[in-house]
């Protein structure tokens, strides 16, 4: 009897996206983003992409310290491959944004394949009250936004992540965004293979239609043949119907309340181990098996949880 595909989920805990307002269920304080964490490996996600908030206004920040505490804790309950953010919020520069994968060497962190517009000021809509005076004016300044990547940004990246022996979740909001990963692939600065986060959803990028899922698909066959990892990030409602469609096709899903704060219309989700639960139900449905924290390592390619910094 042939075995069962593995399929990787990927839980993204929290993140930049979301202010804390929108939901009483998106965790804040360290140990809020620790809990959430360790429950959704326990769900089954088997890597936890990760950023942190100050816990005084819930603003994202990329000092180290406050990853620090979670990252402990985390490591001390699960095996899980723990991914952290070198994306942090556009409003930061490069430099801000790398600090804590610089300090901890994680076995993954993300890494965003191009320059963007990203449009979140029509969360202003659906969202009328705010905790926080920051968080109206985040949504509003991403009107005149552009989330800065360079090409000299990813080498610096690349370049320092490697010598860490940390490999990347590259995420790829647009179709030009393959390209410059066939472009670093070539200059042999992009270990094969490569771990392909497509992202859908994001004013500025590519849309969430299942066509243009199809074409990003295309897109990286074309340019990686099948010498890739490939996942599904679908933002907003569109989460978990893109990741059953990805996961058909045989790519590894990602969800989490970064992404998502929803479960379904009205419905928000209480926790990130809801959406864990949630999207492995499907791929159990599909006949697919859900990868292990060491399985994950195998696939991937990773250097392993005891050779990180923390």
């Amino acid at each position: 009897m042939a075995s069962k595909k593995k399929a990787i989920i990927s839980c993204a805990v929290t993140g930049a996206i979301h202010t804390p307002s929108m939901s009483p269920y998106l965790p804040v304080t360290a140990e809020q983003i620790a809990d959430d964490a360790i429950a959704a490996a326990q769900a089954g996600a088997a890597v936890l992409h990760l950023h942190a908030r100050d816990p005084k206004d819930g603003k994202p920040t990329q000092d180290p310290e406050f990853f620090r505490p979670f990252l402990e804790k985390i490591r001390q309950a699960t095996d899980a491959v723990i991914n952290i953010t070198t994306g942090g919020s556009p409003h930061m520069t490069v430099e801000e944004r790398m600090q804590p994968a610089m300090t901890f060497k994680p076995e993954l962190a993300s890494l965003n394949m191009g320059s963007m517009n990203f449009g979140l000021f029509p969360m202003l809509n659906r969202f009328k009250t705010f905790q926080h005076d920051w968080e109206r004016q985040h949504l509003e300044n991403s009107r005149d936004l552009i989330f800065k990547n360079t090409y000299k940004d990813i080498e610096a990246i690349l370049r320092k992540g490697t010598e860490n022996g940390t490999r990347f979740e590259f995420e790829c909001y647009d179709i030009s965004h393959l390209y410059n990963l066939a472009h670093f692939m070539d200059r042999g600065l992009v270990q094969s293979p490569p771990f392909i986060q497509s992202v859908f959803g994001i004013l500025g990028g590519i849309g969430p239609n299942p066509e243009d899922l199809m074409h990003m698909r295309r897109t990286a066959d074309r340019l990686f043949g099948t010498d890739y990892q490939w996942s599904i990030l679908g933002a907003g409602r569109n989460q978990i119907p893109l990741a059953t469609i990805g996961a058909a096709m045989g790519s590894n899903v990602r969800v989490g309340l970064e992404d998502s704060l929803w479960m379904g219309p009205g419905e928000m989700a209480h926790s990130n181990a809801d959406q864990v639960t949630r999207i492995r139900t499907i791929l159990e449905a599909l006949n697919l098996e859900v990868a292990t924290p060491d399985e994950t390592r195998a696939i991937l390619h990773l250097k392993g949880g005891d050779k990180v910094a923390f």
